[in-house]
């Protein structure tokens, strides 16, 4: 009966998620016509879309495998791949139709999304043990100071390099707490292996994976050159990096969450 009910709801969930997407879908197929085969800039948003939309799918039926502790954990991680594949179907139409970089809606999209993984780190380990609400807000402070500097920086607002300093001291506050602060200790000292080596990797993919963010606009913002000659480029690697950094993220999260549900 539990078994059948179980059943029932992870169904239900991929259902859901389906209907979510469907306006998302109607939406990319008016401008899919328009989408040629050697855009590739446009073609790396149609795949990864689609790819964010499948990721979105299996983190919602596995929330029904997973314990009660973890189903949070593994809910904000299909929410971040849903938001992130509303926003690149649409961010696929606007490079398509007028062949500019969408940066508003990227920086909406990140400004949603980078919120919720931080949030993850906080979600796992309090999956696991006591956790102090201190580490919730300063991985909040760190993540909207970078967010809002890089997009003041990139709009134009204030002077690039300016921005691009404060943005860098926001991303350096998220890598202590998550390497030398309370994060990182409470991992070490109360966390079980799994969800140690699942906090390992996130802080990796903190700072490798998202070290091609300040590459992308240093080369695009700081170097001389005008940021519509480095448009195929960025975008192309913004892209592939979202693969990893919210995906990637989110696959982490669930083994770690599989893991220490298959124990008991």
């Amino acid at each position: 009966m539990i078994t059948s009910l179980k059943s029932s709801v992870a169904k239900i969930g991929a259902l859901l998620t389906l209907c979510l997407l469907t306006p998302t879908y109607a939406m990319a197929a008016t401008g899919s016509a328009n989408l040629k085969a050697d855009d590739l800039v446009g073609v790396s948003f149609w795949v990864i879309s689609m790819a964010l939309v499948a990721a979105t799918a299996f983190f919602f039926v596995e929330t029904q495998r997973v314990k009660a502790k973890w189903k949070t954990s593994l809910t904000v991680s299909g929410l971040v791949t849903l938001v992130a594949a509303t926003h690149y179907f649409y961010m696929r139409d606007v490079w398509v139709a007028t062949g500019d970089t969408p940066t508003v809606f990227r920086y909406i999209d990140w400004l949603i999304t980078v919120p919720l993984l931080m949030v993850e780190f906080y979600l796992i380990l309090s999956a696991v043990t006591k956790v102090s609400g201190g580490i919730f807000w300063r991985l909040m402070i760190g993540t909207l100071v970078m967010l809002i500097a890089g997009y003041l920086g990139e709009a134009g607002t204030v002077g690039a390099w300016p921005a691009f300093i404060v943005s860098m001291a926001g991303w350096f506050y998220i890598i202590y707490e998550i390497y030398a602060g309370e994060a990182s200790k409470v991992s070490a000292e109360s966390a079980p292996p799994a969800v140690q080596s699942a906090f390992k990797l996130m802080r990796a993919i903190v700072v490798f994976g998202w070290a091609i963010y300040p590459i992308g606009y240093f080369l695009g913002y700081l170097t001389g050159g005008k940021p519509a000659d480095s448009a195929v480029m960025l975008n192309v690697v913004y892209n592939l990096a979202d693969v990893v950094n919210k995906i990637g993220f989110g696959v982490i999260i669930w083994a770690a969450a599989v893991s220490e549900s298959d124990k008991n």
